[in-house]
């Protein structure tokens, strides 16, 4: 018994230590795209290739087959998925372009409340009063975040950023919303399939757009660099990383953990990046985060 309890709490500080690192790789990626002189569906749809093709060749090494646990009926509703989550990156990378790392994070956070909201309409759950005051009060920090009411006008590229930012955490939702209903057990092979077809739902459109600005036609060795890491590290990895550690970790603590992802792009953007945020702005982030946290302690019980 003493060496099972031990062999239990060595996985679980793992698991710990896998899930807290690839929230804080997530974090980052606004970091790194400020860097890459691509345009964002470019960008995209050089992430789900890579990130695709490095998660299943991960899962090939660890299983010993390239065989993908995906029936043939479910690649389509998949490849659904894979093309709102495109999507979902371009927006997100183009809100990155017009306004700060954290604002346009926080715009994306709002994801859950996004969910609660669309809950009674795909899945028929009523919206409780605790729930409704999660909304309320994530919305409130939204209008924080986003500077309403305050004594200085909005910028337009900041007006940007934030909608493209919640228009990121709509289709985030939405992709949610299709894994629900979409069972496949093998979480690597369902993700690889979604992260390829993102990149082949994007390509076509890249092609279409290529010559204009970020079209990376002059894209140099360094950019490639850190194309290639965001690819490898911020999907194939985290990707690689996020599964592994769901195995050993309670749902509940998964779900906790997960903001770590925000507060990290949000302290990245005011201390590495030296980007205005506001004592208002911060309260807000705080309302925004704290609801969703407390929604998904709701969730669980």
């Amino acid at each position: 018994m003493p060496d099972s309890l031990t062999n239990t709490q060595t996985n679980t500080r793992r698991a710990l230590a896998l899930f807290i690192g690839a929230m804080l790789i997530y974090g980052s990626i606004g970091v790194f795209r400020r860097h890459i002189p691509l345009s964002s569906a470019a960008l995209a749809c050089v992430r789900g290739a890579i990130g695709g093709l490095f998660l299943w060749g991960f899962a090939a090494l660890t299983r010993g087959t390239l065989r993908l646990g995906v029936e043939k009926k479910r690649i389509p509703p998949l490849a659904l998925a894979g093309l709102v989550l495109g999507v979902n990156w371009m927006l997100l990378f183009e809100a990155y372009r017009y306004t700060t790392i954290a604002i346009a994070t926080l715009c994306y956070a709002m994801q859950p409340v996004i969910l609660i909201a669309l809950s009674p309409l795909v899945f028929g759950e009523a919206i409780t009063l605790k729930k409704a005051a999660c909304v309320a009060v994530a919305v409130a920090g939204m209008a924080l975040v986003a500077g309403i009411g305050g004594s200085a006008p909005i910028s337009a590229a900041d007006a940007k950023g934030i909608a493209l930012g919640l228009g990121g955490a709509l289709l985030y939702a939405v992709v949610v919303i299709l894994n629900k209903k979409i069972h496949v057990p093998d979480m690597y092979g369902k993700t690889t399939v979604e992260l390829l077809a993102a990149a082949c739902a994007l390509f076509p459109y890249v092609l279409l757009t290529a010559g204009g600005e970020g079209s990376g036609a002059a894209i140099g060795a360094g950019a490639i660099a850190l194309v290639a890491l965001l690819g490898v590290l911020h999907t194939g990895i985290a990707y690689a990383m996020y599964f592994s550690s769901l195995y050993e970790l309670r749902a509940q603590s998964a779900a906790m953990l997960s903001y770590i992802e925000p507060v990290a792009a949000l302290l990245l953007s005011i201390f590495l990046l030296h980007e205005p945020f506001s004592a208002a702005q911060l309260a807000g982030a705080a309302l925004i985060i704290g609801a969703a946290l407390v929604h998904e302690m709701l969730a669980q019980t």
